[in-house]
């Protein structure tokens, strides 16, 4: 199904009652043992980053060091494009806006790396944007949000990746506020492996239910927000967040509770944002 980035999204009717408990749950709900799959390699932001260097969101392996864990990390500390940022003082513009052709996702592989929970999906669909088509190649979480919106932050953010044959990536930034349920989470959230390994999402993900309705949003050039911190990403941020209910958030809170990068200088960038 072709849907433009701008164009209304109905979000499911299937409303399920809370979150599948694959996760430890919140004490308040009940709970089961979640399935846990082989050992899954680590997946970055992208295709397959280096996993020599252990990085972490803290300690010795923190992102104040990311940059001297291995030399093709050497952009994480001294890059000049870095991301995520705070989303401020954007120029109105005229922009291309991209427009998402994603098919519902069935047999997604739901992957706990031990950074996030990243959902693999093979034919999902493309983005295009500027005239070029990129391919959607998984869609990760980070909580709290990596980028801020006017140094507002959110409980969660989605990063839809997509590449082109020729290596460039466009990010599709997504915020997640509290509210009504996210039906779309739920088959995710049902299988998330507890610690690092695999598992299969049981039906289908409706991805178009992730993209918020007649939003503007924000464009700039900018980077991985894990290592090795690639300066190679064109991102677009929705300005408006889509929700989840209190106990998804706090489910995945509960699994990762700090893996986001902090926020990173703008230098001489420019952030450029549609009037939606």
């Amino acid at each position: 199904m072709t849907v433009s980035i701008r164009a209304s999204l109905l979000l499911s009717a299937l409303a399920m009652a809370g979150v599948t408990a694959a996760f430890s749950a919140p004490p308040d709900e009940e709970h089961a043992t979640p399935p846990v799959g082989p050992t899954a390699s680590s997946v970055s932001d992208t295709k397959s980053a280096p996993h020599t260097a252990h990085w972490s969101y803290g300690g010795e392996g923190g992102p104040d060091r990311w940059g001297e864990l291995a030399p093709e990390n050497k952009p994480c500390a001294i890059g000049g494009q870095q991301s995520p940022i705070d989303l401020t003082r954007p120029l109105t513009a005229s922009l291309d806006v991209p427009v998402a052709r994603w098919s519902p996702a069935n047999g997604a592989q739901v992957v706990n790396n031990g950074h996030t929970l990243q959902v693999n999906i093979t034919s999902p669909g493309s983005l295009q944007l500027d005239g070029k088509d990129y391919a959607l190649k998984q869609f990760h979480f980070h909580h709290p949000s990596e980028h801020t919106i006017d140094g507002k932050s959110f409980p969660l953010e989605i990063h839809f990746v997509h590449a082109s044959p020729d290596g460039a990536l466009a990010v599709i930034g997504v915020m997640v506020d509290g509210g009504a349920v996210n039906p779309s989470l739920n088959p995710i959230w049902a299988v998330a492996p507890a610690k690092e390994g695999t598992a299969e999402a049981a039906g289908e993900i409706n991805l178009d239910a992730f993209l918020p309705e007649g939003s503007s949003l924000y464009r700039y050039e900018g980077s991985l927000t894990t290592p090795p911190c690639s300066e190679t990403v064109h991102w677009t941020v929705m300005s408006t967040p889509i929700t989840a209910s209190p106990s998804q958030l706090a489910a995945f809170a509960q699994l990762f509770p700090m893996n986001a990068r902090p926020i990173q200088p703008l230098n001489r960038r420019f952030i450029l944002r549609t009037s939606g």
